[in-house]
């Protein structure tokens, strides 16, 4: 049990280590010996769980897949107010990126000319932004000029594109950041009804998610 125990610890260790290192020098620069020594393991207990670097990669890539599910949780159908369901999960995704080197190396995989994998946690985002919005327009929850397939664009790459930004600069990562998009784009995307109690900052809810407040920030409870 406790070699079994060592040797999920060690696959984990590589994950995480595969991530930083890629974060840093993309998957082309990224070697194996590089993710080696940052784990502290030989090349021969890296291969003992992956047959090369682009299964690395993939375990890296999946990792992060399983965190973003986590931070964004199944659309429920019915929920109550899908638009300030989006609001809290997209400040909950960006303060999540900005402490989480796997999730971010996730997202970095997908937009990375070297990587083989595929654009798997954009595509994931997506989805989740599309079932959202889609529950949102049959409650009447979205203004009526708005095209869906507009606004799962504009929601998507708006907020894949602060990991983007936030490689080189935090303050990308930052709540007030995901706060001023939301607070130009409610007007246009709300319907009048529900756009005076959708809170562009977050709602209370946001306190009890899987997040924590960007370095430079705390969690806000008004608008």
């Amino acid at each position: 049990m406790a070699q079994q125990d060592r040797a999920v610890r060690t696959r984990q260790e590589l994950i995480r280590s595969a991530a930083e290192v890629f974060g840093r020098g993309g998957f082309a620069d990224s070697s194996v010996t590089q993710i080696c020594t940052r784990a502290g393991v030989s090349h021969g207990a890296l291969h003992f769980h992956f047959r090369n670097k682009q299964a690395l990669g993939e375990a890296v890539e999946a990792a992060a897949a399983r965190t973003l599910l986590h931070v964004t949780g199944h659309v429920p159908p019915g929920h109550p107010e899908p638009l300030q369901l989006l609001v809290d999960t997209s400040h909950a995704l960006v303060a999540r990126l900005s402490r989480d080197p796997l999730l971010r190396a996730g997202f970095g995989l997908g937009s990375d000319a070297a990587w083989r994998g595929g654009a798997l946690l954009a595509r994931q985002w997506q989805d989740w932004v599309r079932l959202t919005l889609t529950v949102a327009r049959r409650q009447g929850s979205l203004a009526a000029d708005v095209v869906l397939d507009d606004a799962v664009q504009a929601v998507t790459a708006v907020v894949a594109g602060f990991e983007v930004l936030g490689r080189d600069d935090a303050r990308w990562y930052a709540r007030r950041a995901v706060t001023s998009f939301w607070r130009l784009t409610l007007p246009q995307l709300a319907a009048e009804a529900v756009r005076a109690r959708t809170v562009a900052a977050g709602s209370s809810a946001l306190a009890s998610r899987d997040a924590e407040p960007a370095p430079d920030d705390a969690w806000p409870t008004a608008r």
